[in-house]
């Protein structure tokens, strides 16, 4: 246990250093659509003047006949709105991040270590992570395009991202800091 615990740090910085590249350079604006700097202010005011209290909105939302009406016209919004505002690299966010790496490195070495004798290679190990990886990606990503109607860029930005960081974070672990087993024995050759 002590090995996937020294392993899920290990994994934590290899994923923070991938959502880095994903989320903090020029890469991370593959996904997202923007605004120039007037309409920024304008939709601000707006959302200022609108919105009561920090929260997800589904704008116009489904709980009354008129707003489902608007929704079917559109134009329709998902916002995720935060009343304060922070720091565009808020250093206690990138804290919490490493934190949060760690404590999802740990879950992913937990269930690495049910399995590791069973599956004593390091190939069918990766073979695993990486499945696992991109079958929890595209749950949690991809199913918002399709219920919500949400942009498909940006959620197939955030699957490949999430992909990508799961499987590093599993890779780590499943190569370096699990008992390895026995090999199993080599085949005799033919002569």
């Amino acid at each position: 246990m002590v090995r996937v615990i020294i392993g899920s740090a290990a994994a934590a910085i290899a994923m923070f250093i991938i959502g880095f590249v994903f989320f903090a350079t020029p890469l991370a604006k593959l996904g997202m659509a923007s605004l120039d700097d007037a309409q920024a202010a304008n939709v601000q005011q707006v959302l200022a003047a609108n919105l009561p209290k920090t929260g997800t909105y589904s704008i116009p939302g489904v709980d009354t006949p008129a707003q489902t009406n608007m929704y079917s016209q559109g134009p329709i919004a998902t916002v995720h709105y935060n009343v304060r505002g922070f720091a565009a690299m808020d250093p206690a966010a990138l804290v919490g991040g490493l934190v949060f790496n760690f404590v999802v490195a740990l879950i992913i070495g937990a269930a690495l270590i049910g399995i590791d004798r069973r599956v004593p290679d390091f190939s069918s190990r990766a073979k695993l992570v990486m499945i696992f990886a991109v079958a929890a990606s595209a749950y949690l990503r991809l199913g918002e395009p399709i219920y919500w109607h949400h942009d498909w860029p940006h959620f197939i930005y955030l699957f490949i991202a999430d992909a990508a960081i799961l499987s590093v974070g599993g890779l780590v672990i499943a190569r370096w800091f699990l008992h390895r087993g026995k090999e199993e024995p080599a085949a005799p050759s033919e002569v």
